[in-house]
């Protein structure tokens, strides 16, 4: 009896611990299938055809990039530098093929020539330079975006089109990225699990001074690991500016960050010595599909990111508690258990078609609601400005009864694709889209108008697409007005600087246009300096801080926003309003209160609620048919100590 009941007991136990060490092993896999089982049950829009190609295509740079990356990881590594390099890559092949005529076959060699240069470059510092990888790559991600934004002169260059055609469908349906994501996935698992070099990654991951005493040349095989990082690099970037038809110098910003998360959640180890591209492919689709079904839920994007980061966490611990309970190492080219891995993907793959096929009767014959939906697309709200239009619209979309939905593209010109395209997926009678960039918009709004739903640009222009109306002020004619206000408050003469805004967004060239228009009427006034500060006030309180020690004898100065002018007034302390004066732009609270003390002496206000709640009028004008202005022109006024108190934006 006792030996039954021990006998009893350990089979218990050993089909819990099973069950267990299947989970561990899987982790990442079954937070997909959780994901997909309750989004398809939270939304109807989730398990559609359209929106489950918009997942694969949201996925694809970041996957393309994290292949790349799992090498370094896989080999006790870090490469911070994956998304300058993107960047960096596409902007040389479109200033190579469509600036200066260089055959767009050589233009792709080059630009996949500067992956793998800025890799090398890496492994070089790392492998001979014995600099921490993290160190090394953090400086070329600094070098890689500075010598985009050099190359592109801050500005995006068009894409060739025939190269344009990898951010297309094939018989339109299928997305090509999608199909590089796939290809460059087959051949990152070759590489690992068929190749001496990723024999190498694992073993100089799981004990580099072990890997050196067998023989192994590391410091060669590092340069090579970095080398093919840099390759994959400039195939995302490539991809990336195909979607957008246009080379970004701002381009994947951030990138790195999903890059090393997709491989951390598809369980690798930031240890090294384990990790596989099917998993980086599953910790790719995993942020893909939170994000995407993050925004069909209407999920305010600040929580997104609260979200994303969570998951990462709980990635990192469940690696922990993987080698703790002695789970399988994650290695590929590992024999004896593909087959049990074949066979678990294949049950999941069962399991899931399974449940959602039933969670899919949850929406069938649900009524849809009565009121109109909207999507209203946002360049960034980590501005003000921005934070007022959507404010107007909100205000605007209670008043008349509407379903408004509102993204933060937090100024990536992808992930405001990625947005758009779900609100056209989504089926949204109307979008209204404040562009981060009016040439990288142009695919997404092609979609929505094949699609036949109305779209409304505000603030901001599209091109090359159409739009049914463009709610804007004229930013060319702002920039003139602050220059002429200037030149007047200095009597025509004397030293200013120029805060500009992020290097490459339409209202940061279209401001500095105006700028230098309206200062042609003041030939007495000299303009000392002209620095970016990315519309960002802790920015321009730092320039402005450096340009005093050259300049201290500025007295003016014109910034292209107010957070700017701001940062400039702070920096500048007693002299703000009195030996100096400020002019801001958009006529934010903050901007008119420091107009009402004196020390911002104007701001070119767009009236930024005003734009939001007649951009939210004009898309309902057109979802139900009625005729609507092709360009609705908000005035900008200039707002001084004396007519601050009865303006309101």
């Amino acid at each position: 009896m006792a030996t039954d009941t021990l006998k009893s007991t350990t089979g218990a136990v050993g089909a819990t611990g099973g069950l267990r060490r299947l989970l561990l092993d899987n982790g990442a896999l079954t937070a997909l299938i959780v994901l997909v089982i309750a989004l398809s049950a939270l939304s109807g829009d989730f398990l559609t055809t359209d929106n489950l190609l918009n997942v694969g295509v949201q996925a694809a740079v970041t996957a393309v990039l994290a292949f790349g990356v799992t090498f370094v990881i896989v080999s006790a590594g870090i490469d911070l530098s994956v998304g300058s390099v993107a960047a960096l890559s596409a902007t040389v092949l479109a200033w190579s093929a469509t600036s200066h005529g260089v055959p767009v076959v050589i233009a792709v060699v080059l630009a996949v020539a500067t992956g793998i240069v800025a890799g090398l470059v890496n492994g070089f510092l790392i492998a001979y330079g014995k600099l921490p990888p993290f160190i090394a790559t953090l400086a070329m991600l600094s070098v890689a975006r500075g010598l985009s934004l050099v190359v592109s002169e801050g500005s995006p260059i068009p894409f060739p089109d025939s190269v344009s055609h990898l951010g297309d469908t094939l018989g339109g349906w299928l997305p090509v990225p999608v199909l590089v994501m796939i290809v460059m996935g087959l051949i990152a698992a070759f590489v690992l699990g068929r190749t001496y070099i990723g024999r190498s990654m694992y073993a100089i991951g799981g004990n580099e001074e072990a890997a050196r005493l067998s023989g192994l040349r590391v410091k060669k095989q590092k340069l090579a690991i970095y080398a093919f990082s840099g390759l994959f690099a400039a195939v995302a970037g490539i991809v990336l500016a195909a979607r957008l038809s246009s080379a970004q110098p701002q381009a994947a910003d951030g990138y790195e960050l999903d890059a090393i998360a997709a491989v951390v959640i598809g369980g690798a180890s930031l240890a090294g010595g384990t990790g596989k591209a099917s998993g980086t492919l599953i910790g790719a689709l995993i942020l893909a599909v939170l994000r995407n079904g993050l925004n069909l839920l209407n999920v305010s994007a600040f929580w997104q990111q609260v979200v994303i980061g969570v998951v990462i966490a709980l990635a990192v611990l469940l690696d922990t508690l993987r080698r703790k309970a002695g789970a399988t190492p994650v290695a590929a080219g590992t024999g004896g258990n593909k087959g049990r891995q074949a066979g678990t993907y294949a049950l999941a793959a069962v399991v899931t078609v399974a449940i959602v096929g039933a969670t899919s009767f949850l929406h069938n014959g649900s009524s849809s609601t009565a009121n109109p939906k909207m999507g209203l697309s946002l360049s960034t709200l980590n501005n003000p400005f921005f934070v007022q239009i959507r404010a107007g619209a909100q205000a605007e979309a209670k008043k008349l009864g509407v379903d408004l939905t509102v993204t933060d593209a937090q100024n990536d010109a992808s992930q405001q694709a990625n947005q758009l395209q779900n609100f056209t997926s989504s089926n949204l009678g109307a979008i209204i889209v404040n562009p981060v960039d009016s040439d990288a918009a142009s695919n997404s709004v092609k979609a929505a108008d094949k699609a036949k739903i109305p779209v409304i640009a505000v603030d901001r222009g599209v091109n090359k697409a159409t739009v049914d109306t463009l709610v804007a002020s004229d930013n060319v004619a702002g920039g003139e007005l602050s220059a002429r206000t200037i030149g007047e408050k200095l009597g025509g003469k004397g030293k200013i600087v120029i805060l500009q805004g992020q290097a490459g967004t339409s209202a940061a060239r279209e401001r500095a246009e105006g700028f230098a228009k309206g200062l042609k009427a003041y030939p007495g006034i000299k303009v000392v300096a002209q620095q970016p500060a990315d519309f960002d006030r802790t920015k321009g309180l730092d320039v402005m801080s450096n340009l005093l020690q050259a300049h201290p004898d500025v007295q003016g100065v014109i910034a292209a926003n107010d957070e700017m002018a701001l940062g400039a007034i702070k920096a500048l302390g007693s002299k703000a309003g009195k030996s100096v004066q400020v002019i801001g732009f958009d006529g934010t609270p903050d901007g008119l209160t420091a107009v009402k003390k004196g020390t911002l002496y104007a701001s070119v206000a767009q009236q930024p609620t005003q734009l939001g709640r007649i951009a939210v009028d004009n898309a309902l004008k057109a979802l139900q048919g009625k005729k609507v202005q092709e360009t609705v022109k908000v005035p900008v006024k200039v707002v001084t100590k004396e007519n601050v108190a009865g303006f309101s934006g």
